[in-house]
C-alpha cells in the first residue's frame, strides 16, 4: 500500500524506497498500455517521493542507487533520472545502458533525456 505523502518526512528510508518501486512499476504498467492519464497521476508521487529523499541530511537520493539492479526497466529509468545531481556519471551509463536496450518506450525516454543534459536543457538540482 502507498505511503501517505503526508507521511512521508516521518517514514523510514527503506520504506520511500519501497513506495518509489512501487510507483515506478504502477508507472510501467500503465506505460505498457498506453495509458496516459494515469501514468500521469503517479508523477505528482514521484515528484513527492524524490523532494523527501532530496530533504533528508545528506541528500539521500543516493539510496536510490541500489535500484539499478532492479528487473524492472522503469524502476531504473526513474532511478537514473532522479540521482543524475548526487551520482552522474552512474546516472549516465544507466540512462544509456537503459537507450541501447531498444527496450521501448524506456529507451526513447532515457535517450531524450540523455539529450537533454548534453544540450543543457536539464540542470541537476
Amino acid at each position: 500500500m502507498p505511503l501517505s505523502l503526508h507521511r512521508l518526512g516521518s517514514a523510514p528510508l527503506s520504506e520511500l524506497l519501497d513506495d518509489y518501486v512501487r510507483m515506478s512499476l504502477r508507472q510501467y504498467d500503465v506505460n505498457m498500455i498506453d495509458d496516459f492519464r494515469a501514468y500521469n497521476a503517479t508523477v505528482p508521487r514521484q515528484i513527492a517521493l524524490e523532494a523527501e529523499l532530496k530533504r533528508r541530511e545528506g541528500d539521500q537520493r543516493r539510496a536510490l542507487l541500489s535500484l539499478f539492479e532492479h528487473p524492472n526497466m522503469q524502476v531504473r529509468l526513474n532511478t537514473a533520472r532522479a540521482t543524475r545531481p548526487v551520482a552522474p556519471e552512474a546516472a549516465r551509463k544507466m540512462l544509456q545502458e537503459i537507450a541501447a536496450s531498444r527496450y521501448f518506450p524506456m529507451a526513447a525516454d532515457a535517450g531524450m533525456s540523455i539529450r537533454a543534459w548534453d544540450q543543457g536543457i536539464y540542470k541537476p538540482e
